[in-house]
């Protein structure tokens, strides 16, 4: 006598499981195309709709997670899921961000909130800690010279072991300048510092401040390319210590410097031939601005050039609701402003603007390049760090990238003069910058 057919039972699915993926199917019902996949915690998926393959995939860790993740529904919330492990991203990080924008973009109306928020409530709570790096709490004024000190150190101190790990090998922390898509990154990183030199057009025996020098790398450059007495500043400790070292090792300590020192510090009127910040210039703030470049002006003789680079905010794009996530865990403090405000308080400090520049597109292909690497390197980087600063890095990165690509943000190098009895003193053309 043969058995009985035992009949394979489909798997058990959790309910709130089930419940979940209710909730994500009505939210995504509008959205097109839909080339993600969700994946919960019991093992249940949503797939990609039809002819489409998984850019990514959304991983929802626990049953808590969507309350986590969407309220309140703003960045900054599902942000904080993200770096704590409520969800996860396998795959294309930076391809999730349309869908957080979809998500937390407030396009719905308010019946159509409350109804999904309802929703939400019923779906359980969960108490699990929240560990790892915390938000920035900075104490006094903003833009003082104390609490710039404090934002500096929160971000830049976190570890050079850990930043040494994607950076390159020039430790340089702003937008490299490509020739091809396909160049490397250290590659693209030198060509950049050649780049601003020219554009600077340093001669041996000047002298060049760098305001937010970073690890060195520029005045390194500057120091063994084209023979200038090279002075760096920063905010950070760790980045100054490390920079030290290399002037140290390379031999070029009799003409380059690197110290801790606020730029509102430094007192040589008229000491400097030539002034350049590159990517410092997010942590100065609107109410700043003519302080910043009244100082710029006062350290350069007449005739010298300041190269000024910095991000800066596209006009017209729509600010999202909320605290922003990049405020509390990455930049405190940090102000993205159109170009036309910085350009205006540069000449009413009495500086003359002789070239604009956009590299928007170059910050997008170098912000790919340094999320490869850190995400190639993800076992040392929390071994360096920790969890939750690994996922900080790697959402940031990924979302600023998607900025740039979408024109949220935008790249730009101001080439400066403080003209000497109305004249420049610069060639007519741009060629020298770009001779081979």
């Amino acid at each position: 006598m043969n058995p009985p057919t035992v009949k394979p039972q489909p798997p058990v699915r959790d309910p709130l499981a089930q419940r979940a993926l209710a909730f994500l199917s009505d939210v995504l019902g509008n959205l097109r195309p839909r080339d993600f996949g969700i994946r919960l915690w019991d093992g249940s998926t949503l797939e990609p709709e039809s002819g489409h393959s998984a850019r990514f995939t959304l991983v929802l860790k626990h049953p808590g997670a969507l309350r986590r993740m969407f309220l309140p529904a703003t960045e900054l919330t599902l942000g904080e899921a993200y770096i704590y492990d409520d969800f996860d991203v396998e795959g294309e990080m930076e391809a999730a961000f349309g869908l957080g924008t979809y998500l937390t973009g407030g396009t719905r109306s308010l019946a159509e909130r409350l109804a999904l928020g309802w929703r939400l409530l019923r779906l359980p709570r969960h108490h699990r800690p929240r560990t790892g790096r915390a938000g920035a709490t900075l104490q006094g004024e903003r833009h003082s010279v104390e609490r710039d000190q404090q934002a500096v150190t929160y971000h830049y101190d976190v570890s050079n072991d850990f930043f040494s790990l994607w950076l390159g090998k020039r430790m340089v922390y702003s937008c490299a300048y490509f020739q091809s898509p396909e160049d490397d990154l250290d590659t693209a990183q030198e060509r950049k510092l050649e780049y601003v030199c020219r554009k600077l057009r340093l001669e041996k025996g000047e002298r060049l401040l760098d305001i937010g020098c970073g690890w060195g790398g520029l005045v390194v450059y500057a120091t063994e390319k084209y023979g200038v007495e090279a002075l760096g500043i920063t905010l950070s400790r760790p980045q100054a210590e490390l920079a030290t070292q290399t002037i140290r090792d390379r031999g070029l300590g009799d003409r380059c410097q690197v110290r801790v020192e606020d730029y509102r510090n430094v007192e040589e009127r008229g000491g400097f031939d030539k002034l350049v910040s590159i990517g410092m210039f997010e942590h100065v703030g609107e109410s700043r601005l003519p302080q910043y470049f009244q100082r710029a002006g006062r350290l350069l003789r007449p005739g010298g050039v300041f190269l000024n680079h910095g991000i800066g905010q596209t006009m017209g794009v729509r600010q999202r609701r909320g605290p922003s996530f990049s405020d509390r865990y990455v930049f405190p403090d940090g102000e993205l402003l159109p170009i036309s405000t910085t350009l205006r308080v540069a000449e009413e400090q009495g500086l003359e603007v002789r070239d604009v520049e956009s590299l928007r597109e170059h910050y997008a292909l170098t912000l790919r390049e340094w999320v490869r690497r850190l995400e190639a390197h993800h076992e040392e980087a929390v071994q360096a760090t920790d969890e939750t600063t690994y996922r900080t890095w790697r959402l940031f990165m990924s979302g600023s990238a998607y900025q740039f690509s979408s024109n949220e943000i935008n790249v730009y190098q101001s080439l400066l003069v403080k003209p000497e009895e109305g004249k420049s003193n610069l060639p007519l053309t741009r060629g020298d910058w770009y001779r081979e």
